[in-house]
C-alpha cells in the first residue's frame, strides 16, 4: 500500500442522525443539552457532597462518589460532540480526535464496570455481613479497589491507541454514528483490523462478563439476605432499593454485552447507535437519582450546604 494512500484520510464524517429534518435536530440538541447538564450538575453535587460533608465519608459514598466523577467525563466524551452535531450541523472530527473519543470511550467504560462490581460487593458487606462491615471495608482496601479499576482503564486506552494507531485509513471518511465507536470506525480501516477485533473480544468478555458476574453473585447474595429479614418497612425499603439498582445495571450490562462481548462486526450499525444512546445519555443521568440524591442522608447533607451557601450570600442584618 503506498504513503499516499495511508495517509489519505486525515479526518472523518459522523453521520448520525443526518437523515432528521433539521428542526428535530435542533429540538434534540436542546433536549441533548438539558440531558447532559443535568447528569454533569448532579453528578458534581455527589461529588461536592461527599467531599465536604463528614456523614458521606463512607466507603459506600466514597465509590459511589468516585462513579459521578467518572459519569462526568463518560458522557462528556460523547454527548458534547453530539450537541455539535445537531445544533451545528459540523460533523468533522480529526483523526486524532476520533481515535482519543474512542478509546476514552472505552477506557472509562471499563473502569465503570469494576466499580459497578465493586460497588455491589460493598453493599453485600454492608447488609450481609454487617457486623464485619467495619473490619472488612477499610480505608486502604476502598482506596487499592478504586485505583485497580484506574489502572484497569488506562491499560485499555494505551492498548487501543497502540492498535488503532496500526491502522491505515485510505478509504471511505463517513462514519455511520454519532461518535467513533469501534465497530464503526475500525470497519473502514483498509488494513487488517482483526488483531484489534480479537484482543476487544478478549477484553471486553473478561471486564463486562467478569463484572457482570461478580455484580450478580453479590446482588443474589443481598436478595438472599432481604428474603431473611423480617416482613415489614424495613425489606420492602430493602427490595424498593435494590430494584432501583437492578433496573440501572440492566441497562448498562444489557446493552454492552449486546454489543462488544460477542465480536462488533457482527451487530448492524444501526442496533450499535440505537443501543449507545442509552450508554452516553440515558443511563448517566439515572445513576445520581438512583444511587445517592433519593438517599435522606445524600439530602440532609445538600439541604445544609444550600443553607450554609445561601447564609454566606445573604448574610442576616
Amino acid at each position: 500500500m503506498g504513503a499516499e494512500n495511508e495517509t489519505a484520510v486525515t479526518e472523518f464524517i459522523l453521520e448520525g442522525f443526518s437523515g432528521l429534518d433539521q428542526r428535530l435536530q435542533l429540538f434534540l440538541s436542546l433536549l441533548l443539552l438539558l440531558i447532559y447538564l443535568t447528569t454533569v450538575m448532579g453528578n458534581a453535587t455527589i461529588v461536592f457532597l461527599v467531599c465536604v460533608d463528614h456523614r458521606l465519608q463512607t466507603p459506600m459514598y466514597f465509590f459511589i462518589s468516585n462513579l459521578a466523577f467518572l459519569e462526568i467525563w463518560f458522557t462528556s466524551s460523547t454527548s458534547i460532540k453530539l450537541f455539535v452535531i445537531l445544533s451545528s450541523g459540523r460533523r468533522t472530527i480529526s483523526l486524532s480526535s476520533c481515535f482519543a473519543q474512542c478509546c476514552f470511550y472505552f477506557a472509562l467504560g471499563s473502569i465503570e464496570f469494576v466499580l459497578l462490581a465493586v460497588m455491589s460487593f460493598d453493599r453485600y458487606v454492608a447488609i450481609c455481613q454487617r457486623l464485619r462491615y467495619a473490619a472488612v471495608m477499610k480505608p486502604q482496601l476502598c482506596i487499592h479497589l478504586v485505583a485497580a479499576a484506574w489502572v484497569i482503564g488506562i491499560t485499555v486506552l494505551s492498548y487501543r491507541l497502540v492498535l488503532l494507531y496500526k491502522l491505515t485509513f485510505c478509504g471511505s471518511n463517513k462514519i455511520h454514528h454519532f461518535f467513533c465507536d469501534n465497530s464503526p470506525l475500525v470497519t473502514l480501516s483498509c488494513s487488517d483490523p482483526s488483531l484489534l477485533w480479537k484482543t476487544d473480544s478478549l477484553l471486553s468478555s473478561v471486564v463486562i462478563l467478569g463484572s457482570f458476574c461478580f455484580t450478580l453473585a453479590f446482588y443474589m447474595g443481598i436478595l438472599f439476605c432481604i428474603l431473611h429479614l423480617p416482613a415489614g418497612a424495613g425489606r420492602k425499603k430493602a427490595f424498593a432499593t435494590c430494584s432501583s439498582h437492578l433496573t440501572t445495571l440492566a441497562i448498562a450490562y444489557g446493552s454492552c454485552i449486546a454489543l462488544y462481548v460477542r465480536p462488533s462486526r457482527d451487530v448492524s450499525l444501526e442496533t450499535n447507535r440505537t443501543v449507545a444512546l442509552l450508554n452516553t445519555v440515558l443511563y448517566p443521568v439515572l445513576n445520581p437519582f438512583i444511587y445517592s440524591l433519593r438517599n435522606k442522608t445524600v439530602i440532609l447533607a445538600l439541604n445544609k450546604a444550600i443553607a450554609r451557601a445561601t447564609a454566606q450570600l445573604f448574610p442576616s442584618s
